[in-house]
């Protein structure tokens, strides 16, 4: 078996596509063995590919936009999509079968406090026509920091990616809402990244392969045994629950099947964040992505 090194820049059910690879056996099929990791707090994945720990990174498009905007060439590729589509969900305290977003005016609301979460929540917001500064945002600081303070009593919603708001739901400690991608649509949410030269190796091949076959896998396999196979992955988390999880992500569309990163993603990520003002100017596609490895 031949090591590969792949670091998440976040570890959650929503970035499933990657998981799987491992659980569901489709890297060992192509004869590579992971060791898999997550970047600490506040380090970009990308800089594991840059001090060549990692040869592929769970990362954003967003990610290219830093090194363009201060004049550099990004040292990293985006060449496949983990998901089309924002993976956060709204929770409530209570239950709301009627919940609509003009509710969040007023209201106290747990929330990422900056980069692509956030930028994508206000679009969101835009998009279902309220004002994000009419929302009373608490900003406690990571995942687990939000999760944390929502089951402490803070805040009437939540903003969370999956599994957290489905243990939420099945904690009884709040109810599920709203769907954050949905209002937002398909969009360059999370990618693959790695080197040029990587990219034109062996194993990258080798890892598309599994890669394509994971896709497929994602969505034709039922959720249940999806969970089963992840299941020790997320230790504090019900096999139950992330079967539900996965299932809403199926649903959702996020794990659409094809592989490469689409121009109508990228230019809808781009909208997202020049509307947050996060763009120096809108950039070209192949800045920053570039089309997957051949499978040949």
């Amino acid at each position: 078996m031949t090591k590969i090194n792949i670091q998440f820049s976040l570890f959650s059910a929503f970035y499933s596509p990657l998981i799987s690879m491992m659980s569901g056996g489709f890297l060992k099929e192509e004869g590579l063995e992971a060791d898999w990791s997550v970047s600490p707090p506040g380090v970009s994945a990308i800089a594991a590919l840059e001090d060549g720990s990692a040869h592929v990174v769970q990362s954003a498009l967003s990610h290219g936009f830093g090194a363009l905007a201060r004049g550099e060439e990004n040292k990293a590729l985006h060449f496949a999509q983990i998901n089309e589509m924002d993976g956060f969900f709204l929770t409530s305290r209570e239950s709301d079968p009627d919940f609509s977003w003009d509710k969040l005016e007023g209201a106290d609301v747990v929330c990422f406090g900056g980069g692509q979460p956030l930028a994508m929540f206000k679009y969101a917001c835009y998009k279902a026509g309220i004002g994000f500064d009419k929302i009373n945002a608490i900003h406690p600081g990571g995942a687990a920091d939000i999760d944390k303070a929502f089951r402490d009593g803070q805040g009437q919603y939540v903003q969370q990616q999956g599994p957290f708001p489905h243990q939420l739901e099945a904690d009884g400690i709040g109810y599920v809402v709203a769907q954050v991608g949905k209002q937002i649509g398909p969009c360059g949410f999370s990618s693959l990244a790695a080197t040029r030269e990587w990219l034109n190796s062996e194993m990258a091949k080798a890892f598309m392969r599994a890669y394509k076959k994971t896709r497929v896998y994602m969505n034709e396999t039922p959720a249940k045994e999806i969970a089963k196979a992840e299941a020790s992955y997320f230790p504090q988390i019900d096999e139950a629950v992330l079967a539900n999880c996965i299932s809403t992500y199926q649903q959702l569309g996020n794990w659409t099947p094809h592989v490469e990163i689409t121009q109508a993603a990228f230019e809808a990520t781009l909208d997202i964040f020049e509307y947050n003002g996060m763009l120096k100017e809108r950039y070209a596609y192949d800045q920053i992505c570039t089309a997957p490895p051949s499978t040949d």
